[in-house]
């Protein structure tokens, strides 16, 4: 494989461009709500060791993806790219899995001296039928793998969507929904308080995934799905009163059918496991970890010292806030003991 600083000279060489890691702690969720989905996407055996992809052109410019099982090349080759380090990554051809056409991500560069990036052609001897390449989600339509996005999107950009939210203007408590009940029986929740922003900046929220937080998303959340569900009673929001102060206002009630069914869904996690890669959890600020976790038609970003965001397969570009309440603070401490994280 030729890297990012070399001229494709042979006709079976692969010029390098990007890389990502397929293992249960670290894949690309465009491809699936955990690892073995993911994997079943490429056509891949869920080993626990996980894979390399190698992203690059061949000397026509063709898009190809290469699967390795050399994982730690990989990830030492991330690594030092982040850190706008120089890396060769150049797996050895005993590595090397399998090759599959196209590329799974949106790639933006490409290779220097060559064909612009296209799909290769089916091999002559499988007679046109091939495999169908490999293509990162289609944009302008909302769908599950561009709800993922929106969910990692937030989690890379935690700061500027957090400092969008206040501890009295999140849009829903984790604590009770309209007919007084939790969201999980027995959850064993200890009360905690939201934590403030951190001190980073970053880009504004919402950048290319479709993925937007409006008032809207609170109202929605708080008042009712398009069923016509409503807060209830004096526990829902501006009850009391229009002199009443934000700061000593109780927390609106989770209404919302979708929101609470994820909710609900994410605390069934502690009696039944998931499969590996739904949950996962991350270095965050302080003593803090981030915490994404997936399940049919929802995803959650969180942060375990801090609040949540879920957003929903059924509910395009929304974003739901989830305070912390009573409940979530446990939920989230609960689901990160059962978390697989980076090695």
């Amino acid at each position: 494989m030729a890297g990012t600083g070399d001229a494709v000279t042979d006709d079976d060489a692969l010029y390098v461009l990007t890389a990502a890691l397929l293992t249960p702690a670290q894949f690309p969720t465009v491809l699936g709500d955990d690892y073995p989905a993911a994997c079943a996407a490429l056509a891949l055996e869920p080993y626990a060791e996980g894979y390399g992809l190698v992203l690059g052109q061949d000397a026509g410019g063709a898009r190809w993806t290469v699967v390795v099982d050399d994982v730690s090349l990989v990830a030492m080759a991330i690594a030092a790219w982040d850190c706008g380090m120089e890396y060769d990554l150049s797996p050895d051809d005993r590595s090397m899995v399998c090759a599959l056409p196209g590329w799974p991500l949106a790639v933006a560069v490409a290779a220097p001296g060559l064909a612009a990036p296209h799909d290769p052609p089916p091999a002559p001897d499988t007679g046109g039928r091939g495999p169908v390449p490999l293509a990162p989600p289609a944009t302008g339509t909302w769908g599950p793998a561009h709800r993922r996005m929106g969910a990692d999107e937030i989690a890379h950009q935690w700061t500027s969507w957090r400092e969008q939210l206040d501890d009295t203007t999140a849009s829903v408590s984790s604590d009770v929904t309209n007919d007084g009940a939790g969201f999980g029986p027995g959850s064993g929740a200890t009360t905690g308080t939201g934590a403030g922003p951190g001190d980073e900046t970053g880009a504004a929220p919402g950048t290319g995934t479709g993925v937007r937080t409006r008032k809207e998303s609170r109202e929605r959340a708080t008042h009712g799905d398009r069923d016509g569900e409503k807060a209830g009673g004096e526990h829902g929001a501006g009850a009391q009163g229009p002199d009443a102060t934000a700061p000593t206002a109780p927390p609106p009630v989770v209404s919302h059918a979708g929101l609470r069914r994820a909710l609900t869904e994410a605390h069934a996690y502690l009696d039944a496991p998931p499969p590996p890669g739904r949950i996962r959890s991350s270095f965050a600020a302080g003593d803090s970890r981030m915490l994404r976790i997936d399940g049919p038609g929802w995803s959650m970003v969180a942060r375990t010292d801090d609040m949540a965001f879920v957003l929903l397969d059924d509910e395009p570009g929304e974003v739901f806030p989830v305070g912390r309440g009573t409940q979530l603070p446990g939920l989230l401490e609960a689901l990160d003991a059962i978390a697989v994280r980076p090695v």
